[in-house]
């Protein structure tokens, strides 16, 4: 029998499926009928040793046809067999430009291990217990989760350079915060998993790409728990995801499966840059580059000196302030600060790069930091003391300072050139 769903939600925005009013609720579970079909959503804590318990009896009592859980594959691989860091190759990872999404992952990693030892449970557990569970029973598991690369790529590539350091200034920020939860805190964390709290954090901090970072999993989710097979599904997910998946199940069951698909696949691959994100890595260098020659051509040779050492100064200067922050080799500061004004002027490649590679050459990192890495990425020191995310620190922080050195310099060379 069906009944209106007693959870409390915030008004859907614009594009969002309606309210359903199909779905029954616990403070757990809520059901979704679909024509012949019936869709149990079990919201776990996800910091609670109950949940786990509770996702094994509920498996093997209501025998469904086929259970959905919240994780991907590379995630459940993680949980199941450790994270292995030996093919790291940082090198690598930076001259593909990379070095964000990796600081990010990390800090990812990071952020829930500290809040699984904080809390005495390792996040995710649950999710183990579903799908091994549901393999002892004989029955069809979907890896229901969208990729974690995938969902941080799309915010990358939707962000604008501004939101893109906000975006990474929030990451590192968790680093450094030795905040204890309080019991009121761990009582709301197991409405959602470590990740979703992250997320939500985000999402906050930038509006602009809530839409990527909360919205399209539900709708991810609920897609890949339709499409499951069975009249009697259950899906194990974070309780914060029930609302929105319950909208877009109601959605999904008024849409053609081909029209599913397609938009399955819409938020699912990493949008090309647009054309006016392939040109603005572009404009400021040649704004700088004409301010200086306009120096040269309009108060001749020694004021166009004047400007030109003034943004080499500035760039540099706040370039090697950040590699120096960052606890750098003095060799790399030095780098950092010849490298920053000429490395602004070129899009093709950052002065992060140019330090991270060098400081990864002078200390090359060692088999002890791959082992301990997992370790070390619970702590400030530790992410100072390895060798791998100290060159992701070095990479950040120098490139942060050339940013904030360009934006100095500009006002001042266009007061110069005045």
């Amino acid at each position: 029998m069906d009944a209106t769903p007693n959870t409390q939600d915030t008004a859907p925005q614009p594009g969002t499926p309606a309210p359903d009013t199909s779905a029954t609720d616990t403070d757990t579970i809520t059901t979704v009928t679909l024509n012949d079909r019936v869709i149990t959503l079990l919201g776990t804590a996800h910091v609670s040793r109950e949940s786990t318990e509770e996702v094994k009896r509920r498996i093997r009592e209501t025998k469904p046809d086929h259970v959905c859980v919240e994780i991907d594959a590379q995630r459940y691989k993680t949980l199941s067999e450790g994270q292995n860091w030996s093919n790291l190759k940082i090198d690598q990872v930076l001259r593909q430009r990379r070095g964000f999404l990796l600081l990010a992952n990390l800090v990812l990693t990071s952020f829930q291990r500290k809040l699984g030892k904080q809390l005495g449970v390792k996040p995710g557990d649950e999710m183990k217990a579903a799908v091994l569970t549901s393999e002892e029973e004989g029955i069809p598991v979907t890896l229901a989760d969208r990729e974690i690369q995938v969902t941080l790529r799309r915010a990358w590539s939707q962000s604008s350079p501004w939101n893109k350091l906000k975006m990474m200034s929030a990451l590192l920020a968790s680093i450094f915060s030795n905040e204890e939860l309080s019991e009121e805190d761990i009582e709301n964390l197991k409405q959602k998993s470590a990740l979703d709290d992250m997320m939500d954090e985000l999402a906050v901090f930038l509006p602009s790409v809530k839409e990527v970072l909360i919205d399209e999993r539900d709708q991810y989710l609920a897609t890949k728990i339709f499409q499951a097979d069975g009249k009697n599904v259950l899906a194990v997910i974070g309780a914060g995801h029930a609302p929105g998946i319950t909208r877009w199940l109601k959605e999904l069951e008024k849409e053609d499966r081909r029209e599913a698909e397609k938009k399955l696949e819409t938020i699912t691959h990493v949008p090309p840059p647009s054309s006016f994100s392939r040109i603005l890595p572009w404009i400021i260098p040649a704004i700088v580059l004409g301010l200086l020659a306009a120096g040269f051509v309009k108060s001749g040779w020694s004021q166009g000196i004047e400007m030109f050492m003034y943004w080499v100064v500035v760039n540099g200067t706040l370039s090697a302030i950040g590699a120096l922050i960052a606890l750098a080799h003095p060799l790399t500061i030095i780098l950092s600060f010849i490298a920053a004004p000429f490395t602004s002027l070129n899009p093709t490649i950052g002065v992060g790069i140019v330090t991270g590679l060098f400081e990864g050459y002078i200390r090359r990192p060692r088999v002890l930091d791959f082992e301990n890495l997992g370790d070390d990425i619970l702590s400030v020191k530790g992410f100072f003391r390895n060798r791998i995310t100290h060159v992701l620190i070095v990479f950040f922080l120098s490139s942060v300072g050339s940013a904030i050195g360009t934006f100095v310099a500009f006002p001042f060379l266009l007061n110069l050139l005045a």
